[in-house]
């Protein structure tokens, strides 16, 4: 039986976190060349390039990044382990594996993870972020409990899944308040030529907002797409456009960012789903969020 060198397996994560051979050298208090070497040797057991060189930086292949998922559970568990055999506590926290499509609301995420907190049992959540088909394959790989995103899974996946359906909300759309104050009035026509910060064409509220437009006679004047949506919303409290967010998390946008609102609509709407990999779910936190039925269908 082969034996995974978790010495080895160390320097490759700490390489992977800190992104170079020096940040990681410095970090680990070694040197570069004692890292490469053992590096080299964990690539020579797996048999597989975990690496790639992109200008000054080490960037991750396809294999990397599976190991790398891995390397954080096992670095994580040990962890854990650590601080339960100093602090004794009396009951193990419960693991979720949470994976969020890069276009799901981060509000919506937290809004949606709260009772996942509220069991009776320690709940220990480990969040990752990521395209949707990379985050089914770790859900079919077990490697996630579930996934969080703003459209269902395809028919077409080469795997089964279940989608869970927690609720929709319609559309606020806010902005700094000088430009707010302007595109109030005579909303929503106020919008045509107006300065927009807009999703990405592949994200559903882009696509939902796009056929809103059209049904309006609406056509705003896009000044940047983004698929980070909190770089988004710090441009827009600069005043350089008005934004579109799912109105269940327009509030707390409001408050955090300052902006103020323009209007709101229901008739351009978003859904938010749980995807899991069985129909029959087991894993208590995942029974109460995919139990949320109604989350978000109030605006609330």
């Amino acid at each position: 039986m082969e034996w995974l060198n978790y010495h080895h397996l160390r320097y490759f994560y700490v390489v992977a976190k800190e992104g170079s051979l020096a940040r990681a050298a410095e970090k680990l208090g070694v040197s570069q060349p004692s890292i490469s070497e053992q590096i080299r040797e964990l690539e020579s057991a797996f048999g597989e390039k975990l690496f790639q060189r992109e200008g000054r930086n080490n960037k991750l292949t396809a294999a990397g990044r599976v190991v790398f998922g891995y390397a954080e559970d096992i670095f994580s568990l040990g962890r854990e382990l650590m601080n339960a055999v100093k602090q004794r506590p009396g009951t193990r926290a419960l693991r979720l594996y949470v994976g969020v499509t890069d276009s799901f609301p981060k509000l919506v995420t937290n809004e949606i993870l709260k009772p996942a907190f509220a069991l009776s049992q320690p709940v220990h959540v480990i969040c990752r972020e990521g395209k949707m088909e990379d985050l089914l394959a770790q859900l079919a790989a077990h490697r996630l409990d579930l996934v969080l995103s703003d459209e269902p899974a395809s028919s077409s996946t080469s795997f089964k899944t279940f989608t869970h359906t927690l609720g929709e909300s319609g559309t606020t759309f806010c902005a700094e308040k000088k430009l707010a104050t302007r595109l109030k009035r005579g909303f929503p026509k106020s919008l045509h030529n107006a300065p927009a910060l807009l999703p990405s064409e592949n994200t559903v509220l882009r696509r939902a907002l796009e056929t809103w437009f059209r049904g309006q006679a609406i056509q705003p004047r896009v000044v940047a797409e983004f698929e980070d949506l909190a770089l988004m919303k710090v441009m827009a409290a600069e005043g350089l456009g008005f934004i579109a967010l799912p109105t269940v998390a327009a509030v707390a946008a409001l408050k955090h960012h300052g902006f103020h609102t323009v209007g709101q609509t229901e008739k351009c709407r978003v859904q938010f789903h749980a995807i899991t990999a069985e129909r029959r779910i087991n894993h208590p936190a995942v029974i109460t969020i995919t139990s949320q039925k109604s989350f978000g269908k109030q605006d609330c």
